[in-house]
């Protein structure tokens, strides 16, 4: 989930972002297993953060090799320890440093998941993961990605997105959004830690997203021979993509 070529922008929020994105992969899940039933891998996990997503992964491919990619060093730290916890992660999953587009990954690749992260990428950016898709996926891979909203450059009103209770204390997470120039908006994120009932804490934090409709990633992936079709319930707004030549 970290940002190709900036600072962290996670740096200050890792603590919260593992424990309020779980309660979304309850939904997530189950699709994502479907899609990736049967794939022999090797599966790389783009911005696999603190590897909610790898286990899900790693649980619906029996013998798949998982390349597990977070640049952000805080999100990192809570992926490797949960990759040592788990003797099934700890011999499948490889967990790497560098962005996406600059790790070592294997030649050929079955699928690549690319969830709650492709917001962080630029056109330019895109346009290189797409190229590296129609290069390195084998006959029958895929991609799995989920597009989130906006799909426009438009304001998004505050609201909460999280509320998680861990012993004595709660956790919430707010979030707002407002337009930063054509094709981008920058979000407004607030998490709050209340302890028996009383604020303890607050922390503000803020973060770039490029918004990508389903009609422009269709176009952008046809210039690479790469077709789109919709997966799992339609409000999570999840996608396959694959080479039309196979």
């Amino acid at each position: 989930m970290g940002v190709e070529g900036v600072a962290d922008p996670y740096e200050r929020s890792a603590e919260f972002v593992d424990v309020m994105i779980a309660p979304h992969w309850a939904a997530l899940g189950p699709p994502l297993a479907d899609a990736l039933s049967g794939n022999p891998g090797p599966i790389v996990d783009v911005g696999a953060g603190g590897g909610l997503g790898t286990r899900v992964i790693a649980r619906s491919t029996a013998d798949a090799r998982i390349v597990a990619v977070e640049p952000s060093p805080a999100l990192r730290s809570v992926l490797l320890a949960r990759v040592n916890d788990d003797p099934g992660l700890r011999d499948r999953v490889t967990v790497l440093p560098e962005g996406i587009l600059d790790a070592a990954l294997p030649e050929r690749l079955g699928a690549v998941v690319a969830m709650n992260v492709i917001g962080h990428f630029g056109p330019d950016e895109r346009h290189s993961i797409w190229a590296l898709l129609a290069d390195r996926l084998l006959p029958g891979g895929r991609a799995v990605l989920n597009l989130q909203p906006p799909g426009e450059p438009v304001a998004v009103p505050e609201s909460r997105f999280a509320d998680v209770r861990v012993g004595r204390r709660r956790y919430e997470g707010w979030g707002r959004a407002e337009p930063a120039g054509r094709d981008r908006i920058a979000w407004h994120m607030t998490y709050r830690t209340y302890h028996d009932g009383r604020l303890v804490g607050e922390l503000e934090v803020g973060y770039a997203w490029w918004v990508l409709s389903e009609q422009r990633l269709r176009e952008e992936l046809g210039a690479h021979g790469l077709g789109l079709d919709r997966t799992g319930p339609a409000e999570l707004g999840m996608y396959l993509i694959g080479r039309e030549d196979v």
